[in-house]
């Protein structure tokens, strides 16, 4: 595929860049032409990664930290200061606790909220900025068909989904007149490392299932197809559950994530 390093270079930044999606966003951006600075939490995948990616023959920096250790931004912003950065993907989002709400830790909750919109918001703030004032870039943040419904024990995270597709619509918006290319990649179940370890049972008859590999190339390629491109075999199901009436979407929901997760 092809990636214009001229308006989307020379240097991208991978939050959550580790594994799976993120990975292959690298492998894709790197095989394109332009140099990568890939940020996770864990530094063993991390630099097993990067070390892949430089066989590509761009430069591959690394930077390991936790997205919702308060000093996150100051060390991204210190690892960047130096680099053009013309192209931003926002991967990292999990929902690192599921509870019900009103009996579950509250500190917690916002530790999901922190990475999933207070990061978010901070990283595109950023790197936006200089790409307005240059009159090119992209941003592409990855979203969930999780954020079309409410579901129990997930409720923080689905809002906080709901929330990053509209933020997007809305920065979609403001940065066309500069060039700056917006997308909200809404992703449905895609087989990762994150989702086997919270359960997933990915052979639940009629659960489309999709590739990481895949959910990075429709992202790059529909880039400038903003603000929102749901991957392939989950635009269905996304129109659905923006639904009416509001119960029955939500109660479906339910029962479907039961089923996934085999209870």
């Amino acid at each position: 595929m092809e990636l214009d390093a001229r308006k989307y270079g020379p240097w991208a930044v991978v939050a959550g860049g580790s594994e799976a999606v993120g990975a292959e966003f690298a492998h894709l951006i790197a095989k394109a032409g332009l140099n990568l600075l890939l940020i996770a939490r864990k530094p063993g995948p991390l630099e097993e990664t990067a070390e892949a990616v430089r066989a590509h023959g761009t430069e591959v920096r690394t930077l390991s930290v936790d997205l919702v250790d308060p000093g996150a931004m100051d060390a991204i912003a210190a690892a960047t200061a130096d680099l053009e950065v013309g192209l931003l993907v926002v991967n990292a989002g999990a929902n690192t606790y599921g509870h019900e709400f009103v009996t579950g830790d509250l500190d917690a909750f916002r530790k999901v909220l922190t990475l999933n919109i207070d990061r978010k918001l901070e990283i595109t703030h950023l790197f936006g900025g200089p790409m307005r004032e240059r009159g090119r870039g992209g941003i592409i943040l990855l979203g969930s068909v999780t954020g079309f419904v409410g579901c129990t024990h997930m409720s923080v995270y689905s809002g906080a989904k709901a929330f990053s597709r509209i933020f997007t619509e809305g920065l979609w918006l403001e940065m066309r007149e500069y060039d700056v290319d917006v997308l909200a990649l809404t992703a449905g179940v895609t087989r990762t490392p994150a989702m086997e370890r919270a359960g997933l049972q990915f052979d639940t008859p009629g659960l489309n299932v999709s590739d990481p590999a895949d959910v990075a190339r429709q992202g790059l390629e529909h880039l400038a197809d903003g603000p929102v491109w749901i991957v392939e075999g989950h635009y269905e199901k996304a129109l659905e559950r923006s639904g009416f009436p509001r119960d029955g979407q939500v109660l479906a929901e339910a029962a479907e994530v039961a089923e996934m997760m085999g209870r």
